[in-house]
């Protein structure tokens, strides 16, 4: 009996710290996923004439010539991050990434090649995190639950 007892003590006091912690998980896995997608985005701005070469001439990308796909691409990476970075819209920003990766990986057609393997790899993970974040939600730490708790403190029910 008290064995069971410590089990339970101690199950009840690890999942207190979990549940204390699960704020910062969720703000560390938004901005580790961003940090991936801003420095790419990064990467293009900082040499565009690059950028444009790639997007015509290795890049894939259906429906859009590859001037505005480039433009797009950017402004997804960067803006789009940004708001996933700061929890603002939700999940909004992650159903976009998560969007935008999978066309990156259909567009890209080295990342089904052996030699493409690794980066293969790496836009699946980047896809499972944008799942979490889309099916849990952004979490506590973010500018919508800023946005709620002053909407609340403006308008009691």
């Amino acid at each position: 009996m008290l064995f069971k007892q410590w089990v339970v003590g101690a199950w009840s006091i690890f999942d207190r710290i979990c549940i204390f912690l699960q704020p910062l998980g969720d703000l560390f896995i938004r901005c580790w996923v961003a940090k991936a997608f801003i420095a790419s985005g990064l990467t293009k701005t900082s040499s565009w004439s690059s950028t444009l070469l790639l997007f015509q001439y290795e890049y894939q990308v259906p429906l859009l010539p590859p001037e505005m796909a480039a433009v797009l691409a950017v402004i997804i990476e960067l803006g789009i991050s940004a708001f996933l970075v700061l929890g603002l819209g939700g999940r909004i920003p992650a159903l976009i990434l998560f969007v935008f990766n999978i066309m990156a990986v259909v567009s890209y057609p080295v990342l089904w090649t052996p030699a493409g393997y690794t980066g293969l790899k790496d836009h699946i993970c980047w896809g499972i995190v944008l799942l979490v974040i889309l099916l849990h939600g952004t979490g506590k730490i973010s500018l919508d639950q800023a946005v709620i708790w002053w909407w609340k403190r403006r308008h009691p029910v």
